[in-house]
């Protein structure tokens, strides 16, 4: 099996979209998602890309992706990276290729410099655990996940719900 990791295009934005849906379906996450073609093309081929997406192929069939994007730490003065998705569909798991997609972001990471390389998992996940773990990741437990929907958003910033 030959397997190829390359960034996604515009004209795949629809496949990412798809396999977006299945990663939640898994997560049983689905119901929260709100992405669509339009705004996902605007986050990663927009003037001011605000992600990155890294598409798998193997055999030339779509095996997965990647989603990242770049964070800040102050305490380091550098930039770091955050892995927001990494996902493989079930045919072509336990055959290396989501360590494929976590290493390209790396990549990515370690070329703009970064300090840091960081991505959060489900608690239930155990694999996916285990698997991070191997590579080196600790687990943030003194460090509490935090966030506002966007309605929240709206009424922290004093814009009230829309």
């Amino acid at each position: 099996m030959s397997f190829e990791i390359k960034p996604a295009t515009q004209a795949e934005t629809p496949l990412l979209l798809e396999m977006i849906r299945e990663l939640a379906r898994f997560e049983e996450l689905e119901h929260t998602v709100e992405a669509t073609v339009e705004s996902l093309d605007q986050a990663w081929h927009g003037p001011q890309p605000a992600a990155g997406a890294l598409l798998g192929w193997c055999d030339g069939k779509p095996a997965g992706y990647a989603i990242y994007f770049f964070t800040f730490s102050s305490f380091t003065g550098r930039p770091g990276i955050w892995l927001d998705d990494v996902y493989v569909r079930t045919e072509f798991r336990r055959q290396g290729f989501g360590l494929g997609l976590i290493r390209a972001v790396a990549r990515i990471g370690a070329e703009r410099g970064c300090a840091r390389y960081e991505w959060s998992a489900l608690n239930w996940n155990r694999n996916a655990l285990a698997v991070y773990r191997g590579l080196g990741a600790r687990t943030m437990d003194d460090w509490v996940l935090l966030r506002l929907d966007a309605e929240g958003l709206r009424r922290v910033a004093g814009q009230g719900a829309a």
